[in-house]
């Protein structure tokens, strides 16, 4: 049966000598790993001391670098031990004022009605000096 720690356990093994990672629900020790990370050691660590689920199925790993991680297992985590993830919720949008529609009107008319008007004036000195 595989060990569980909980996510205060896992934690303390951050640095380059002694590195594990949540992922998946399962705790992996990618201390050998850390040189031969196509990413660098920076990323791996980065992602110490909280569930890196997120992060490691973002990046789009092939299903060999899934497969690899077999060879880091080391036991689960106690899903009790991760905070929850707090939903996003945007701010609340106040309400669209309908009476703003009549200055808009207004706004849209104090464009056109001048240019209109000078359509007209155009109109007229066309056809007056037509004839």
């Amino acid at each position: 049966m595989a060990k569980s720690y909980t996510l205060g356990e896992v934690s303390q093994h951050n640095h380059r000598h002694d590195c594990w990672l949540v992922i998946g629900g399962k705790v992996y020790d990618v201390t050998k790993f850390l040189e031969d990370h196509p990413g660098g050691d920076e990323v791996l660590l980065s992602a110490t001391g909280k569930d890196a689920t997120d992060d490691f199925e973002d990046i789009g790993h092939s299903s060999t670098a899934k497969a690899m991680l077999d060879e880091f297992y080391v036991g689960d985590i106690d899903s009790a031990s991760i905070p929850t993830k707090y939903k996003y919720k945007p701010p609340k949008q106040p309400h669209y004022n309908q009476d703003k529609t009549a200055e808009f009107v207004i706004k849209i008319l104090q464009f056109l009605v001048p240019l209109v008007i000078l359509g007209v004036a155009f109109g007229v000195r066309f056809y007056t000096k037509a004839t």
